[in-house]
């Protein structure tokens, strides 16, 4: 995995949502707060899915085969769409069902107190861990705002990690907020609708990355404006104009060009071959991504209609 693919990241998070994990559970067991069982289950989940990332991104490096000629840059993105479907399965649905459990059948808290301290460490320990992906994640955002990065990123790490970070933030004041109302008012409804709370917050980032993950893995093509880079890098000298041209990404740092320009016509073979070297490095000298580049040469027969 690249360095900017946000390794920094899942590294901090994996070891934040580890030990997070341990401390909700002990205190589940202590306090018998549905909210608590519900936040460490999802904390195992961030663990196991911050290990399927560094998996994934470990995999995307092998060699092109015979068999995948393009190579295994899409496992980054496979791995990624399997962390939203755990984060579906394992959180938000486990939250939802173990919320209206307890709904339905209110148990009180025993020991609150410790929940509540738990969770104010957790709260602290996962905001290092958020704040630890926003500074690996400024560099790719840019100008554009975090919707729009998680929308347009490529790399599909830093998103995931952006999301589970943000959404586990969340859900730990949600369990704060159940546990504390619980013992406010003596009625542990409270603790329930928290963990209620949480899995509809899972479900919904789950979701997101679902949809996100999905149009990654089956094929996204280059952004409009690193698109119109690339149509500028092709022309110039005897190129012309592009006359077509695709792209797709085959992983999150490669990406495949395919193009049919127009060159000046009666160009010699030699010509022809010195104008299409040309136009591969201009492109890959502003859009170092584009590794793979295909060009067919044309006439340009642009039809006028008087």
């Amino acid at each position: 995995m690249a360095a900017h693919g946000g390794t920094r990241a899942i590294v901090a998070a994996l070891l934040a949502n580890a030990g997070i994990a341990v401390a909700k559970l002990i205190g589940y067991l202590i306090t018998g707060s549905s909210s608590m069982l519900a936040e460490s289950v999802h904390s195992l989940a961030d663990t196991s899915n911050q290990g399927l990332l560094l998996l994934g991104g470990r995999r995307a490096k092998r060699a092109a085969t015979d068999e995948h000629p393009f190579g295994y840059g899409r496992d980054r993105y496979f791995y990624s769409f399997v962390v939203a479907l755990l984060l579906f399965t394992l959180g938000s649905v486990f939250a939802l069902y173990e919320g209206i459990h307890k709904l339905e059948h209110p148990e009180p808290l025993s020991s609150p107190l410790v929940a509540v301290g738990i969770l104010v460490v957790a709260i602290g320990l996962e905001g290092f861990s958020f704040r630890t992906a926003i500074v690996e994640s400024r560099p790719l955002k840019g100008a554009a705002t975090w919707w729009q990065f998680i929308r347009q990123a490529k790399v599909p790490e830093l998103p995931v990690v952006l999301l589970e970070d943000f959404g586990a933030l969340i859900g730990l004041v949600l369990a704060l907020l159940g546990v504390g109302l619980s013992v406010l008012t003596g009625d542990p409804v409270f603790d329930a609708l928290g963990t209620i709370a949480i899995g509809v917050l899972l479900g919904v980032i789950a979701i997101i990355l679902i949809i996100e993950m999905k149009s990654l893995l089956i094929g996204e093509g280059a952004t409009a404006p690193v698109l119109a880079t690339i149509v500028d890098g092709l022309t110039g000298g005897d190129v012309q104009r592009v006359i077509h041209i695709r792209t797709q990404y085959l992983g999150p740092e490669e990406l495949l060009v395919a193009a049919k320009i127009a060159l000046t016509p009666g160009l010699q073979v030699e010509a022809v071959a010195r104008a299409i070297d040309e136009a591969e490095a201009r492109v890959r000298a502003a859009v170092p991504d584009a590794r793979l580049i295909y060009l067919e040469p044309d006439l340009d027969r642009v039809v006028t209609v008087g």
